[in-house]
C-alpha cells in the first residue's frame, strides 16, 4: 500500500515543477532584488534602491549663502544636491566652504541683468551696457567669491542671456574645465547655444520647483521633473533655499530614489 501512495505523491510534485517552469518559459522566475543601502546610524531604517533605473535629476538649490537658511537640513537630502551660492551674499564664502567641507558641489550663482529694471539682481552682476573687459573682470571676480564652485549658473540674467556678446564675455571668462548651467529665466537665452560653440560644458534647466511656494505646488513640480527624467533620461530642476522647499524634497526624494530616480551632480550632465 505505501509503495504506490508514495509513487503518486511523487509524480503529483512533478506535474506542479513542471507545469510552473513552462508557464514562466522554461525558466524558473527571477528573484525581485534591491540595492539595500545600510543604515548610518543605529536604529535607522535602511536606504533601498530599486534595481529598475528610470531616470536621473539633477537638483540646483539656488540663492545660497545668507543667514538663516535651512543649510543644514538642505545637506540632508542627498549628497549629490548642489548648491549654487550667490557671491554678493553676506555669508558667501563661509558657506561655500562648509558645503565643500561636507562633501557638495558647489556653484557660482552668478548675478545678472534682468529684463524687468525694477528687478535689482543685487551688486556685482553682470549687465548689457558693461564693456567686454567689464563683464569678463567682473565675472572673474564673482566666481573667486564663491570657493570650490565648480560650475556657474545665472541668477535672474533674463535680459543678459539673450545678448550673444555679452554670453560670449561670460562664458569666456570662465576658468578652464568650468561649466554653465543655463537657468532658462527667459525662452529665447541664447547661453547654451554659446556655450556648446565655444565647448564649454553645459546643460539648461528644465523645471523651476518652488515659483509657487506652497507644499502642493513644490510636490506637483518636482513630479513634472521626474516625468521629464523619464521621458529624456535625466532633467535639471532649480529651487531656492526656502524652507517648504527643502522639507518636501527631504519628505520626496527617499521615495524618488526607491522608484528608481537617480540623482546626480551637475558636473555629471554637462556636456
Amino acid at each position: 500500500m505505501l509503495i504506490p501512495i508514495a509513487g503518486f505523491v511523487l509524480f503529483l510534485a512533478y506535474k506542479f515543477v513542471r507545469d510552473g517552469l513552462k508557464s514562466s518559459g522554461g525558466r524558473a522566475p527571477a528573484p525581485v532584488q534591491a540595492n539595500v543601502i545600510p543604515p548610518k546610524k543605529t536604529g535607522e531604517a535602511p536606504v533601498v534602491h530599486a534595481t529598475t533605473h528610470r531616470g536621473d535629476i539633477v537638483l540646483i538649490l539656488d540663492d545660497v549663502g545668507f543667514d538663516h537658511q535651512p543649510l543644514a537640513s538642505a545637506m540632508r537630502i542627498d549628497p549629490n544636491l548642489n548648491f549654487s551660492v550667490l557671491p554678493n551674499a553676506s555669508r558667501a564664502q563661509e558657506v561655500a566652504e562648509e558645503l565643500h567641507r561636507n562633501g557638495f558641489e558647489v556653484l557660482c550663482h552668478l548675478p545678472m541683468e534682468p529684463l524687468d529694471p525694477k528687478k535689482s539682481p543685487g551688486p556685482n552682476a553682470v549687465m548689457t551696457s558693461m564693456s567686454n573687459g567689464e563683464i569678463a573682470r567682473l565675472t572673474r571676480n564673482d566666481i573667486a567669491a564663491v570657493p570650490y564652485a565648480v560650475g556657474v549658473n545665472n541668477h535672474m540674467g533674463s535680459r543678459a542671456t539673450l545678448d550673444p556678446r555679452v554670453m560670449t564675455s561670460v562664458l569666456s571668462a570662465l576658468p578652464k574645465g568650468m561649466y554653465f548651467i543655463d537657468s532658462m529665466t527667459v525662452g529665447g537665452s541664447v547661453a547654451g547655444k554659446i556655450a556648446r560653440e565655444m565647448k564649454i560644458p553645459t546643460a539648461s534647466r528644465q523645471v523651476f520647483l518652488d515659483d509657487v511656494q506652497s507644499e502642493a505646488a513644490v510636490r506637483q513640480q518636482l513630479d513634472h521633473l521626474v516625468a521629464d527624467a523619464a521621458e529624456r533620461g535625466v532633467a535639471v530642476g532649480i529651487g531656492h533655499m526656502y524652507d517648504v522647499t527643502v522639507r518636501v524634497l527631504n519628505e520626496k526624494v527617499p521615495t524618488l530614489r526607491s522608484r528608481g530616480i537617480r540623482l546626480l551632480r551637475a558636473s555629471e550632465v554637462v556636456e
